[in-house]
């Protein structure tokens, strides 16, 4: 991986002196929360690339209702597959705006329609409405006509959580598994094992482990951190897509990529893990100002073609 530019250290040293102080003192609640939302879908406000469509998607489904928009950029085939994007936000915010401009970004890289799902947030709906929305969202795409083998999961942060645990739900339910799959710094352990040690040997700029612990612990609600699709580090990895993991080293979150790519890679699946040097938490999504991010973009949507491709020779 290339190693940070002057654009990546700068973004690295801006969260670490004006939004790690912050993120270390806020909660995710109350009027706290609605700031973060607020603050958040803000910065969301960015246009998007041009001839890239959207619509929105509002249906009832039987595996339950499916809300989101549907982004397809000027140079996608919407009779190719489609990717469905689970963002991230901590399970508590983050939204279809927030996430709308790297949902259409992987799109033209891609060559692929994106179903931007707008999952339920806790703390209103608690584990396992994001969860359940994820397999709605699966099954809303089958139902559109894109076999299993055409279809992309893809998610960042809390997103890469609701991604890994929905090939776990399909591993349960023995449905279709999708062609390949797509995370973007995942946060998967809600248990937060190594978080602290990885803090206190390298500060993360952006996540401060407290804020991780709480937002595991607002999603999971009454249900205990231990249920089997919340732990979705564990259980079978044997029929798994093949996946792409993009992370950044400054984050305490890195161990989670790590241990997701030995399971697999022990499952006899494949698991390609970047770990992109001088990153912060998610960097792809700042593509627009870091070039590493606007790179591992384009890799990741020339790793798609390649998984489908080879999924749909085989």
């Amino acid at each position: 991986m290339p190693g940070p530019s002057v654009q990546a250290r700068a973004l690295a040293l801006f969260m670490g002196s004006a939004i790690r102080p912050i993120a270390d003192r806020i909660r995710l609640q109350g009027l706290y929360l609605r700031v973060i939302r607020e603050s958040f879908d803000a910065l969301g406000f960015m246009p998007l690339p041009r001839g890239t469509k959207v619509r929105a998607v509002s249906e009832p489904h039987g595996y339950g209702d499916v809300h989101g928009v549907w982004i397809c950029a000027r140079e996608a085939d919407e009779t190719a597959g489609a990717i469905l994007y689970l963002h991230g936000g901590g399970f508590v915010f983050g939204s279809i705006r927030t996430h709308k401009h790297l949902a259409a970004a992987l799109s033209a890289t891609s060559g692929l329609p994106v179903l931007l799902l707008n999952y339920r947030r806790a703390p209103e709906h608690l584990f396992p409405a994001a969860a359940d929305d994820a397999v709605a969202g699966y099954h809303w795409l089958l139902d559109q006509g894109f076999p299993a083998s055409k279809i992309v999961i893809a998610g960042d942060s809390a997103g890469g959580h609701l991604s890994v645990g929905l090939l776990a739900d399909l591993t349960r339910l023995r449905l279709p598994m999708p062609g390949a799959a797509v995370l973007f710094s995942p946060f998967l352990d809600l248990h937060c094992t190594q978080l602290d040690d990885r803090d206190a040997t390298r500060r993360d700029p952006f996540i401060p482990p407290a804020r991780a612990r709480e937002a595991a612990g607002v999603y999971a609600g009454l249900t205990d951190l231990a249920d089997p699709r919340l732990t979705v580090l564990k259980g079978s990895k044997r029929r798994w897509p093949p996946m792409l993991v993009q992370v950044g080293d400054t984050e305490c979150l890195l161990g989670d990529s790590e241990r997701l790519a030995t399971a697999m890679r022990m499952a006899g699946a494949h698991c390609e893990l970047q770990v992109w040097p001088g990153q912060v938490h998610v960097f792809p999504a700042f593509y627009p100002i870091v070039p590493e991010g606007r790179l591992a973009i384009r890799y990741a949507g020339e790793f798609l073609r390649e998984a489908l491709a080879e999924s749909l020779a085989a």
